[in-house]
């Protein structure tokens, strides 16, 4: 093998110790020594950066802010999992209230950390991916997700509606005009074209469909779950802060693991029931099923389109006038590079 270039050698080097720096490699430790090993045998063969990449991901695990970025969440699916695949012995032993009294005191603690772990831990704290405007592929991501999650959660608002519409009315005839048994019968009366005032919201639109399966149910059986954690996702597209980022995608994994331990124990008919026919035709992850059974054009027809289309506004707004890193995220990442 041939050794870089000594400028090329230090340049990197010096990258390699700012991230080093910057995630918090603890001398003495075995991601120091990986990490020391490396940094003295870098190669420019791929075997190198294999092993410099292996070194950052070792280290960025062992960072405080990773741990905290993840921890509260994991806490929160372990909890969940455990309780409820328990759930009839724990309700045997401590009753009905006890077993719901432990699961929420379980789950309120893990949110407490969670929400802790992101205002005091994890939100714009290094290391930085970028600095300056996000990336446009992430801009785009970021709305495509958001896009998705929003037009999910959309779906359980009430139907809007363009609040003028434009209807065709017609007067009813005149009392000379309306025929007697004696005399003529009135000729008919042309629609007359107005405009009508209507409220944004049409609170009487009701499901036109009577089956089991009905908009986003076809999109997946857990709408709720995936509409958080593709929103978590989009948002995570915009941040420059690598911590930040790995809280913001935990939701992904809670929708993943969540959903399909609540089929499985629906399915074994622990806290509910999930039909087989139901099964077949709807999945967990989003658009899964619609891809092996269809559905598209049912699907169509039952979402509300105004909310959707509402939702991708939102969320290009969002991704694209979000994408600015804040002032003082931007000067610390600045700062941290200098370093």
């Amino acid at each position: 093998t041939t050794k870089l270039p000594e400028r090329a050698l230090l340049s990197r080097t010096a990258n390699a110790q700012r991230i080093a720096k910057q995630a918090r490699i603890v001398p003495g430790t075995a991601a120091h020594n990986i990490y020391s090993y490396i940094l003295y045998n870098y190669f420019e063969i791929s075997i190198g950066e294999v092993f410099t990449y292996t070194t950052m991901t070792t280290a960025l695990l062992r960072s405080s802010s990773i741990r905290w970025a993840a921890g509260g969440w994991l806490f929160f699916i372990a909890e969940n999992v455990v309780l409820s695949e328990n759930r009839t012995m724990l309700i045997e032993n401590l009753g009905d209230a006890g077993y719901h009294n432990v699961y929420g005191f379980f789950s309120t603690a893990a949110v407490g950390s969670i929400g802790y772990a992101y205002i005091r831990k994890v939100r714009q704290v290094q290391p930085f991916l970028f600095t300056g405007l996000t990336p446009l592929p992430w801009r785009i991501a970021s709305w495509a997700l958001l896009s998705v999650g929003l037009g999910l959660a959309s779906q359980t608002l009430p139907k809007a509606q363009i609040p003028v519409a434009y209807v065709q009315s017609a007067e009813a005839p005149s009392e000379t005009a309306v025929s007697s048994t004696e005399g003529p019968t009135a000729p008919p009366v042309a629609a007359k074209p107005s405009f009508q005032v209507r409220c944004p919201f049409d609170f009487a639109d009701k499901r036109q469909n009577d089956g089991d399966l009905y908009g986003t149910e076809r999109i997946s059986r857990h709408p709720g779950l995936w509409s958080m954690a593709l929103v978590g996702l989009g948002h995570a597209c915009l941040v420059p802060s690598l911590p930040q980022r790995v809280w913001l995608c935990m939701p992904a994994l809670l929708a993943l693991i969540g959903g399909s331990h609540t089929d499985s124990r629906y399915r074994r008919g622990m806290g509910g029931t999930l039909e087989a026919e139901y099964d077949s035709k709807t999945s967990n992850i989003p658009f899964a099923a619609m891809v092996t059974t269809g559905g598209w054009s049912e699907l169509a027809n039952e979402i509300k389109p105004l909310n959707a289309m509402l939702a991708a506004g939102v969320a290009a707004v969002w991704a694209f006038r979000r994408g600015q890193v804040p002032a003082a995220v931007k000067k610390a990442a600045e700062n941290a590079i200098k370093r």
